[in-house]
């Protein structure tokens, strides 16, 4: 809509029609011939394998209303991930810290593993040292662009020491370090010392 105020031509939006071009004659008492309310509902957004913390996701036509019959707007949803109990995450490789008995340490086998797919057998080589790490290829999250391809799961490997021994395990554990050497396992200075004086203060 245009207004001539001397030499000078205004236009501004007609204050009736909006700038639609249309006139109700007899408005909707509820949308005021908006075509559209306000009301609050929930939606089900699909989420993909593999999304990280601060993707964000587009569900197409599931935002706003249009004015008066025109098309939806879209909906975007930011994503934040919680921690999981388990493993940590770097991309798309999965980390998880794993304790072993000394015993399974020493002499090596077999242990399960949780992973996202379930649990699976881990062969631990004999004599494996705290914190040696053992690479699960294809077992970490989904990539998001290429749904075919995997990450991997490292797991961390901490010896569990045990603190509570029976009178036969002790001297049992303390032959073993006679065994060992007496240079290494002396009764005074060293290992065998040191293990007898652990002991003794339980």
């Amino acid at each position: 809509m245009a207004s001539n105020q001397g030499f000078i031509s205004i236009r501004r939006t007609c204050p009736s029609c909006s700038g639609s071009g249309v006139m109700i004659e007899k408005p909707c008492q509820v949308c005021s011939g908006d075509g559209r309310t306000r009301k609050q509902g929930k939606v089900k957004v699909k989420i993909p394998p593999g999304v990280s913390h601060g993707n964000r996701l587009c569900s197409r036509g599931r935002g706003d209303a249009g004015s008066r019959g025109g098309p939806s707007g879209d909906l975007y949803v930011d994503v934040n991930i919680d921690d999981h109990a388990l493993f940590e995450r770097d991309e798309d490789d999965l980390f998880y810290d794993l304790q072993i008995p000394y015993a399974l340490a020493a002499l090596g086998g077999t242990i399960e593993v949780p992973t996202l797919d379930g649990k699976i057998s881990l062969k631990i080589p004999a004599g494996t040292q705290s914190n040696k790490t053992f690479r699960l290829k294809n077992h970490g999250m989904p990539n998001l662009r290429y749904s075919s391809r995997k990450g991997d799961l490292y797991v961390k490997i901490s010896i569990l020491v045990p603190t509570k021994l029976s009178k036969e395990q002790k001297d049992s554990l303390i032959q073993f370090a006679k065994s060992c050497g007496e240079e290494n396992f002396s009764e005074t200075d060293g290992f065998l010392g040191k293990a007898k004086k652990f002991f003794e203060s339980d």
